[in-house]
This record gives structure tokens, C-alpha cells and sequence, in this order.
């Protein structure tokens, strides 16, 4: 029967979709399951609203009948025209040790890219730079933080045998928390307090109190992301459907804003302990005690996940970096947190690094989004490809 690769039409074949990497990581010492609540919505065309300005194909690869791997293909037209790319975006490619399912599932979304005119394939990347991005290629032997990639190391092998390079690389620090934070560091957070009039920090000890900062938040996020690496601006909706996704699980002491004398947001960042122990014991689930363990494992746990944050470009290299540096510091020695993960940086990102490293910290994960160009086809093969594509069966 050899490979065969169909789309993802119907709710038992999306169950497939979904639920495929357990069984690819079963023996996985390192890999955290989703939440799968949330993989249900995120996949749901009608729930998810990044669907209305993207083009989605999810496949699902078969050898001898039985299930073999999975693929999302994504453009992203928004993005594309913002940036004035034409590419297209491969994501949550799960199989096993076996290139030619890889490469047929590959295949697949190249041909797919084409036809939608696409110049290049990149990934791992999702809707946006906020969904799990980039293969890991350093640091196999570490437990994976919410919202990355767990990936084999024999998918680095085969991607490039198949043609893919490097696009870009993503780096993970890890900080040790001091005792106390440093000198140097408490004298420039108070003097950006004193030459910043009218600036102050906000901190909060209940999640009803954070509701009101959500929008104005993600505003910020807008406004400051605009040149990261697979960034899309959230719409009104996306931001409050992100929100819904994690707030149940955020701790509100690990969230600092600075507004400014009109109390608008002018810079944030939100970390979270780390909860991975807890999604594991549950195995995705949320109920019916899924939630319970999470929390306590965010609990004691000692580690400290940095997920976002940003300053307005009109007020950055004014020390507010470090106002709310040394306001986490602060919390997590409270909260008997040891250590921090960054998440991901980009490469590039010199002053974010700088920062992470004058605090002592080590690169001690990396990961890869990878790319492609595709070859031109004629207009005829084109039209061939678009019509087998479209009388595929369905899984």
C-alpha cells in the first residue's frame, strides 16, 4: 500500500490530528502533552479567528494503512503582505523515524504552497511568533517549557536532506536567581523611577484585577513587536481568546506593568512558574482534576518561565527594563523560585541577550525555523496538482 497522505475533513480525523504525538512520544522522557481543550480550539476553524486571514491545510500521512504522521500548512496573508514575503508555513510535523513519510508530508504543503503562488516553505511556524515555533537543536536532555516545540533529534537529519536551511535560530537562557538582586542593577531601577516622572509599576495579587490591562496589554504588544520575526498584530478578539487560554493558569504576582502619568502601558512583563510536571500528570487534560494538578505543580515548582514582555518604543533605553527586572526578582525569591527560562529569543536580539547574560545567564536551549524556496511550476501544472489535491479522500 506504501504512503499515502489525506486531508483532515472531519472531527474523527482532526482526533487523529491531535492526538498522534502521544503516541509518537510515548517513550519521550522530556515531551509535555498539550493542553487539549485548548488543541481543539486552536485547530477549530469556526473558534480560532486566525482561520479568516489564513489559508489551512492539515494532513495526515499512512503507511500500510496505518497512521504515520501529521502536518499543518499555513499562508499567512496578512503577514505576507505586511512584510512583503511570499511564504508559506509548515507546523506540528509529528512522525516517526522515517523520511520518506517526512518527505511526503513535506511534499504535500510544497505543492499546496505552490498553487497558492508561494515562494518559500519556513518552519516550524504557526498563525503567529506566539504559537510553538522552531525544531530544537540544542539541549535535547532538558524538560520543554509551555508553549515549544519537543522535538527527535532525527527531524534536524532529514529536513536537511530534504533541502531545508537554516532561516533563523532561537535561544533559551537559563538565570539563576540570586539572593539578592544585584547593586548596580536596584541603583538603575531607581533612578529610572526618578527620571521618569510620572511612571509607575503596577503589580497584582488577583486575576480579576488583571482583566481591565489585557487589551491595552496586547495594544502594546502591536505596537512593539512589529519587526519579531513571525509577529502578526492581534485583533480585539484574538487577544481576548489568547487571554481566556491562560489566565485560569497565570499567577497574577508574576505579571509588572509600567504605565505612564496617563496610565497607559508603556511597558509589562509576564512570567509564570513552571507547570510542565503538572500537564504531564494530567496528560492534557483539565478535567475532571487535570487543573489541580497543575496548579500545584506551578506551586513547587522552582523554576520561573518568562513568556512576554515589552517596552513602547518611545520609552526604551529609559531603564524600565530593569524597574520591572528587579520587581520579578523580587516575587520569585518570594515564591522560592530558583530559576528563570527566558524563552525564546531571537538570534538577533542583542539587547534582550545583553541583559540576559549581564545577569549571568546561559544559553542552554536553542531551536530552528527552517526554510525552503520552491521551484516554479507552470500555470498546467499547477491546475494538475490543484485537482489532485482536491480529489483526495479524506482520512
Amino acid at each position: 500500500m506504501g504512503i499515502a497522505v489525506k486531508p483532515v475533513c472531519t472531527k474523527r480525523d482532526l482526533r487523529k490530528f491531535i492526538h498522534l504525538p502521544a503516541k509518537i512520544h510515548k517513550n519521550h522522557s522530556n515531551w509535555i502533552p498539550p493542553l487539549y481543550s485548548d488543541e481543539w480550539e486552536f485547530f477549530d476553524s469556526e473558534k480560532n479567528k486566525a482561520f479568516e486571514y489564513c489559508d489551512v491545510i492539515m494532513l495526515l500521512a499512512f503507511r500500510d494503512g496505518k497512521l504515520a504522521g501529521r502536518i499543518m500548512g499555513i499562508v499567512n496573508y496578512k503577514y505576507n503582505e505586511l512584510h512583503r514575503e511570499k511564504n508559506a508555513r509548515f507546523n506540528y510535523l509529528e512522525t516517526w523515524d522515517d523520511r520518506e513519510v517526512i518527505q511526503a508530508l513535506l511534499q504535500h504543503v510544497e505543492d499546496w504552497a505552490r498553487i497558492k503562488g508561494m515562494d518559500k516553505l519556513v518552519g516550524p511556524l504557526a498563525f503567529s511568533d506566539k504559537d510553538p515555533q522552531g525544531f530544537l537543536i540544542q539541549g535535547f536532555q532538558e524538560p520543554v517549557a509551555i508553549a515549544t516545540h519537543c522535538n527527535f533529534e532525527f527531524i534536524l537529519g532529514h529536513l536537511e536532506a530534504l533541502g531545508y536551511k537554516k532561516d533563523i535560530d532561537l535561544v533559551v537562557y537559563k538565570i539563576k536567581i540570586p539572593e539578592t538582586t544585584p547593586e548596580l542593577y536596584q541603583k538603575v531601577s531607581q533612578r529610572a523611577l526618578r527620571n521618569n516622572p510620572g511612571i509607575r509599576l503596577l503589580e497584582f495579587t488577583r486575576r480579576k484585577d488583571l482583566k481591565p490591562w489585557i487589551r491595552p496589554i496586547f495594544t502594546l504588544i502591536n505596537e512593539t513587536f512589529t519587526d519579531i520575526y513571525g509577529f502578526m498584530p492581534f485583533t480585539l478578539e484574538e487577544m481576548d481568546d489568547f487571554a481566556n487560554r491562560y489566565l485560569l493558569i497565570m499567577d497574577p504576582r508574576l505579571i509588572k506593568v509600567v504605565v505612564n502619568e496617563r496610565d497607559e502601558p508603556v511597558a509589562f512583563v509576564i512570567g509564570m512558574p513552571d507547570i510542565s510536571r503538572g500537564i504531564k500528570r494530567s496528560r492534557g487534560y483539565i478535567l475532571p482534576i487535570g487543573i489541580i494538578q497543575i496548579l500545584i505543580a506551578g506551586r513547587r515548582s522552582k523554576q520561573l518561565n518568562l513568556l512576554l514582555g515589552a517596552v513602547h518604543p518611545g520609552y526604551q533605553n529609559r531603564g524600565l527594563d530593569t524597574i520591572m527586572g528587579s520587581a520579578m526578582l523580587d516575587s520569585a525569591r518570594k515564591q522560592k523560585l530558583r530559576y528563570i527560562d527566558s524563552h525564546l529569543e531571537m538570534e538577533t536580539n542583542s539587547k534582550v541577550r545583553a541583559e540576559m547574560e549581564y545577569m549571568g545567564g546561559e544559553v542552554y536551549k536553542s531551536y530552528r525555523v527552517f526554510g525552503k524556496s520552491l521551484q516554479k511550476i507552470t500555470k498546467k501544472e499547477a491546475a494538475q496538482r490543484i485537482s489532485e489535491l482536491s480529489e483526495m479522500e479524506c482520512a
